[in-house]
């Protein structure tokens, strides 16, 4: 729209190199004012490509002592290749100028939609709608509040509404106000709206207060950024299409009497993410659930059972027309030896249960596969992530382990957010994401699928040529 142009880098380049000048970067209508915010090391450097150049980021700044470091977030991002623009909100001002963030972006910044001297009256939409991605830094509990609950009482929550782009947040604030059950309230709706938030760093507050809180890292706010580019550019779409998805979910429950029985508390939101993202990248699933405590997601095939035997029964009926084998079902490991006909009575102190081993349905899986079928396990884990996800990586041959750890209050069993460490088969090495909602954290899964089934087609197809 008229009156709304993000600056254009390379024009300005041509400026400085006819007149010789030899600064990397001066804001156009500043150009007697240099700033140069240095990261440390090269770091800005390594993670600058050319996939970044031309980027478009929305860089909110909210009212807190750490403004200020908003600066150096839209330099790394600046050096990374993006186009910034800034939008503040008014009490920001109250602690970094304006001025600041149009001398280092060579642009208008935004406060007020309907200030005098904003050249777009309906910049809230524009702004919003023209960003790759938009970034939030610092973020107070206020600014959280109006976006978990969708107050648009000022230009940046407005933005924020209208926005169709990935969303970053980056909140600072005291520790209590942070562990307030209200904060954390917000940001887990946020988390499940698919916002991605970064968790503030434990330090010293200005106020004195020792704990979380304080700003992260304007480097690591960055590199989370261009993370989020980068799996935005990526191409999904239906790259999955002639897949055949089996999954299993949700918890099984081992009979003791008609009345008792032994479980866990998984809820089968995570099987159930990786079957609707499987599904809406083209493959066709099939999905063998335990007892869940959600709804299973729409169009794809469901298999309802209760212990640990009878969703093997299935999955074992069910193998032979599937490429990709996902494991995400909390299986009990034993079951009682014995059930009782009738209810066991309250007639002695103690009780003693002999238990037996149920058949492991991803080891029976991954040991009878046949060529082509991608087998990839969980691995619920409350200590040792790393050293167990190997372990079951090796100990049952499998391509991919997503391990968790359950003890986190935060993710897990019945939560809405995962945070997970990936180990596949090729590489060994350890990926492990940030905490997010279980929707993104299944898609990550799923690019995995797609490197492992590419990297298998390149090498089955080395093996054709080499046997010519």
């Amino acid at each position: 729209m008229e009156g709304f142009t993000w600056p254009r880098r390379q024009d300005f380049n041509r400026f400085l190199r006819a007149r010789k000048i030899k600064q990397r970067f001066i804001a156009r209508p500043f150009q007697q004012c240099y700033i140069d915010l240095q990261f440390q090391g090269n770091t800005m450097a390594e993670i600058s490509a050319p996939e970044f150049s031309g980027k478009r980021i929305a860089l909110g700044v909210s009212g807190g002592i750490a403004a200020y470091k908003a600066a150096e977030v839209l330099r790394g991002l600046q050096r990374a290749g993006c186009l910034v623009r800034v939008a503040m909100t008014r009490r920001a001002c109250e602690f970094i100028q304006p001025l600041t963030f149009r001398a280092l972006s060579g642009s208008h910044v935004i406060v007020d939609d309907y200030a005098p001297d904003n050249p777009d009256p309906i910049a809230h939409i524009t702004f919003s709608q023209t960003a790759d991605l938009l970034v939030v830094a610092p973020a107070t509990a206020n600014l959280i509040a109006k976006f978990a609950t969708g107050l648009a009482d000022d230009f940046l929550s407005s933005t924020y509404l209208a926005s169709t782009a990935p969303v970053l947040i980056a909140p600072a604030m005291n520790t209590s106000m942070w562990k307030h059950a209200a904060t954390q309230r917000n940001v887990a709706t946020l988390r499940a709206d698919g916002v991605h938030i970064i968790d503030p760093d434990e330090g010293e507050m200005a106020c004195g207060t020792i704990g979380p809180g304080r700003l992260s890292d304007p480097e690591r706010i960055v590199k989370a950024a261009l993370e989020i580019l980068r799996n935005a550019a990526a191409p999904r779409g239906q790259d999955l299409t002639g897949e055949h998805f089996l999954i299993t979910a949700g918890a099984t429950r081992e009979q003791i009497d008609p009345v008792r029985f032994l479980s866990n508390r998984s809820s089968g939101r995570m099987g159930f993410a990786i079957a609707e993202a499987a599904r809406t990248r083209g493959a066709d699933v099939t999905v063998v659930a335990g007892i869940t405590s959600v709804e299973a997601p729409a169009g794809i095939s469901l298999i309802k059972t209760e212990s640990a035997e009878e969703m093997y029964e299935a999955v074992r009926d069910n193998i032979s027309t599937a490429t990709v084998f996902v494991g995400a079902a909390a299986v009990a490991d034993y079951r009682p030896a014995q059930i009782e006909k009738n209810k066991i009575k309250k007639s002695q102190r103690s009780l003693v249960l002999n238990l037996e081993r149920t058949t492991d349905i991803l080891e029976s899986v991954a040991a009878t596969r046949r060529d082509g079928l991608l087998v990839i396990g969980f691995a619920a884990e409350t200590e040792n992530l790393v050293q167990n996800a190997l372990q079951k990586l090796t100990q049952k041959k499998l391509d991919l382990v997503v391990a968790n750890d359950v003890s986190r209050a935060d993710a897990g069993f019945d939560s809405l957010n995962n945070s997970i460490l990936m180990v596949p088969r090729d590489t060994k090495a350890p990926v492990e994401l940030p905490l997010m909602s279980k929707a993104q954290a299944a898609h990550h899964l799923l690019d995995e699928v797609v490197r492992l089934r590419s990297l298998a087609k390149t090498s089955t197809a080395a093996q054709q040529k080499q046997a010519r």
